[in-house]
């Protein structure tokens, strides 16, 4: 488990740009199996995960066409949500980051850690934008 001192700047990330940080398998599963779109980013202190997933996500959400809800979980943190959200992950292995794309409960899109290493956060946010055009 990482000290909550290097975590939570990393949490913040993401929560200021108005991801809403899923911290119990509770809050996880009401948010997945909710109605709608809901994205879910598994956080992670790694370098893919500052230099492309975290700018990548939060660009993608800015623009027009996005998700209803988006969400975080934090790996090597919040170690029972995350496990809970994998679970709605299958068949994908897991890994962190990663972001999975949700529809009335449903897995429609996944991006694994090796389709974000060695990516710039500009191709994450276009993965994510062509994602949220044809389902949101």
């Amino acid at each position: 488990m990482y000290p909550e001192s290097i975590v939570m700047p990393m949490k913040q990330e993401l929560v200021t740009a108005g991801f809403e940080d899923l911290t119990t398998p509770e809050a996880v599963n009401t948010a997945i199996n909710s109605k709608g779109t809901v994205l879910v980013v598994v956080n992670s202190v790694c370098g893919c995960a500052a230099g492309a997933a975290r700018p990548g996500v939060k660009l993608a959400v800015s623009g027009d066409k996005r998700p209803d809800r988006i969400t975080t979980v934090f790996a090597g943190f919040d170690t029972e949500a995350v496990a809970e959200a994998r679970k709605h992950f299958a068949p994908y292995p897991p890994s962190s980051p990663a972001i999975a794309l949700f529809k009335d409960g449903k897995l429609v899109h996944f991006v694994e850690r090796h389709h974000i290493e060695g990516r710039s956060a500009q191709m994450i946010a276009d993965n994510l934008k062509m994602a949220f055009d044809e389902l949101c």
